[in-house]
């Protein structure tokens, strides 16, 4: 697939998946008194809301990313990945009532080893996978030469 139609489709879904987590983030607040740690569950409406907000900003600027096809792919799974996986951290903390190991200051409170592992290995895995999506986005917004545009279209 050409790379710009790529990116044009997967700026669609970046829209796409933001605007439903707005949607998510509108019932998921009727649920925060009944977890087991509420702020851990503000938290992660609040991430929710603000990744909905990050996801619709990408996706509008998407299509002007100078990348190919394979960059787009990686740069657009790292990005998904990222976002869900540090939200669903906070979220399992919120239902578990764990996570003081990895976000003493949300006011989690100590789990037992294997809910605090767990909570460990998904927020952690966001990391590497955020870094790796911005910095093909910080790439792909390089400017473009005048010959490189014309290399491009031929």
């Amino acid at each position: 697939m050409h790379a710009s139609k790529l990116l044009a489709r997967q700026a669609h879904r970046l829209l796409q998946i933001g605007v439903a987590l707005f949607l998510l983030t509108s019932f998921e607040g009727f649920a925060i008194p009944f977890l087991a740690v509420p702020l851990l569950g503000r938290s992660a409406h609040s991430l929710s809301a603000l990744l909905g907000v990050m996801l619709i900003a990408f996706g509008l600027l998407w299509p002007r990313l100078n990348l190919s096809a394979g960059a787009a792919r990686v740069a657009f799974w790292c990005l998904i990945y990222s976002g869900f996986a540090i939200t669903s951290a906070f979220a399992i903390a919120a239902i578990l009532g764990a996570g003081q190991s990895t976000m003493p200051l949300a006011g989690a409170p100590m789990g037992t080893p294997l809910q605090e592992w767990v909570i460990m290995a998904v927020a952690y895995s966001s990391a590497p996978t955020g870094i790796i999506s911005f910095a093909l986005i910080f790439w792909g917004l390089r400017l473009v030469t005048a010959s490189a545009s014309v290399r491009e279209q031929q």
